[in-house]
């Protein structure tokens, strides 16, 4: 969603950016940059952390781009440009969607010797669905996803074959995930640039998503669990169809309440900004009216997920918003039927269909 009410956040370089190849410091020994996307959300903020790891100076890579000849080039101007002759000496990811985890395998086995490996740092959950992903496009394209898809109300048989298509969906953006990794979970305190650094795992968007903050600068890399002008996609995926990831979701925002009210925010996507404790009230407000006009429209008949798309989504969807927007719609649906509010019906025609109890 465009978040009408930004005037409660503070956008803290104003509407500077960084220029492509190039970063900019947005608090002592960090150093934000931008890699560009093939979506309509065109781009994704990555971070560098001054750091020093088993005594060699150099620096941590906090989440990485797609697996793309122009992001891999984006990234070797940055080695040239932007590192200080220094060596990169890990690499943290967020979670395992392929614009976070893309080009972690590139970027360890570019960044390691025999002598120094350059680990992979994520949480076990997410280590193992990118794997499974790469493989198998689980959630993203494949028969499974369209059957799915189908089975939640798209009928068009065109669009269930371009769905079919996307087999190798993930794997075109990650093709390999490393062997290796070094895992991060809740609570855990790890030391970069002379700063300690909590992890906050969060649910609901990904398996188990690592937010990172650090209190002495008073920062928190949030990835994709607190954005400032969009929310978070929420999404049931045909491995777990009966999943209900929304109240995960608002309750590892409501968690993040804990942290100071002027904690400034680095999203994922869109700009660095404080006013972290209003974001989350507005998102978890958005939440709220979404399943109030869900609830609605099944009052007035069953709906199916699709047939929810109108009320949620106010705006045409191309083929890879319509998978998002399909997992956010079953997500929604599911909140109300496993809280007792709808009822699921698999009707004559195949499709699950909700409507009040």
């Amino acid at each position: 969603m465009a978040n009408p009410q930004e005037h409660e956040l503070t956008y803290v370089l104003g509407d500077t950016l960084p220029a492509a190849g190039h970063t900019l410091e947005i608090a002592p020994g960090v150093r934000w940059l931008r890699m560009g996307l093939p979506f309509a959300l065109d781009h994704i903020n990555l971070w560098l952390v001054r750091d020093e790891l088993d005594g060699r100076q150099g620096w941590t890579i906090v989440d990485c781009g797609i697996a793309n000849d122009a992001t891999r080039a984006a990234w070797e101007r940055i080695f040239a440009e932007e590192l200080d002759g220094l060596p990169v000496l890990r690499v943290l990811v967020t979670h395992m969607h392929p614009d976070h985890i893309g080009l972690a395998h590139w970027l360890t086995t570019r960044w390691s010797t025999p002598e120094w490996p350059c680990r992979l740092w994520i949480s076990l959950s997410d280590w193992n669905a990118a794997r499974m992903a790469s493989i198998s496009t689980t959630g993203f394209g494949g028969e499974a996803a369209a059957a799915f898809f189908g089975s939640h109300g798209v009928t068009d048989p065109a669009a269930l074959d371009k769905v079919r298509q996307r087999g190798n969906y993930y794997a075109s953006m990650v093709p390999a995930v490393p062997q290796q990794f070094r895992r991060m979970m809740e609570g855990q305190r790890l030391t970069m640039g002379g700063h300690v650094w909590t992890c906050h795992a969060g649910f609901g968007h990904a398996p188990e998503h690592i937010s990172l903050h650090c209190e002495a600068l008073g920062v928190l890399i949030s990835g994709d669990m607190v954005l400032p002008r969009i929310s978070t996609n929420i999404s049931v995926i045909d491995i777990e169809p009966e999943a209900d990831p929304l109240p995960l979701y608002l309750a590892s925002i409501e968690r993040m309440r804990r942290l100071p009210a002027d904690t400034l925010i680095l999203p994922a996507h869109g700009k660095p900004f404080r006013g972290l404790h209003p974001r989350i009230q507005q998102l978890q407000d958005h939440h709220t009216d979404r399943l109030a006009d869900v609830m609605a429209a099944c009052a007035v008949r069953p709906h199916s997920a699709f047939e929810i798309l109108p009320v949620l989504f106010r705006r045409e969807l191309d083929l890879h918003q319509l998978t998002f927007a399909m997992g956010e719609a079953i997500a929604h649906l599911h909140a109300l039927w496993l809280d007792g509010d709808l009822k699921r019906v698999r009707q004559a025609d195949g499709v699950w269909r909700f409507g009040v109890v």
